[in-house]
């Protein structure tokens, strides 16, 4: 049996990561490890000091991990990545109003994507600059059933 577990993110600030995902997306806090440098480093083909937290948040089953690396130098730095770069382009979450999502997300330290707004979508960047696609919450309902 095959069940779907986490994505992971990689985040410079955890507690300004967690109140952008929290308080414009909806996320719930679960829960925090910070496990030992050499576990992390091995499982993760880093090369310690690590200093991780993961910190756990959840959002209608979703469970999204935010990576946080303390140690001096153990986070390169930020490439944007372009929608036709193969690998993990977006995460897309459907709120009440896009608009309203996307100005907190500016009061949050995230951005709006200029020339995005298509009006019954946009796309903003976290603080970190993580691509995230905001639809209405009613467009789950023109979707054919889940199987």
């Amino acid at each position: 049996m095959t069940i779907y577990n986490h994505t992971g993110l990689v985040v410079t600030d955890l507690e300004r990561s967690k109140r952008f995902y929290e308080e414009v997306l909806g996320f719930t806090f679960w829960y925090e490890i910070r496990p030992p440098d050499g576990v992390s480093a091995k499982l993760n083909c880093l090369e310690p000091p690590l200093s991780m937290t993961a910190s756990y948040l959840i959002l209608d089953g979703f469970v999204l991990e935010l990576l946080h690396y303390a140690a001096a130098g153990a986070v390169a730095p930020y490439r944007p990545r372009t929608m036709n770069e193969p690998g993990l382009t977006h995460l897309s979450i459907s709120v009440a109003d896009i608009h309203a999502a996307a100005a907190k997300a500016e009061e949050c330290g995230g951005r709006l994507v200029e020339g995005s707004d298509i009006d019954v979508a946009l796309f903003i960047r976290d603080p970190d600059g993580q691509l995230l696609e905001l639809l209405p919450e009613s467009y789950r309902e023109r979707l054919p059933p889940s199987p």
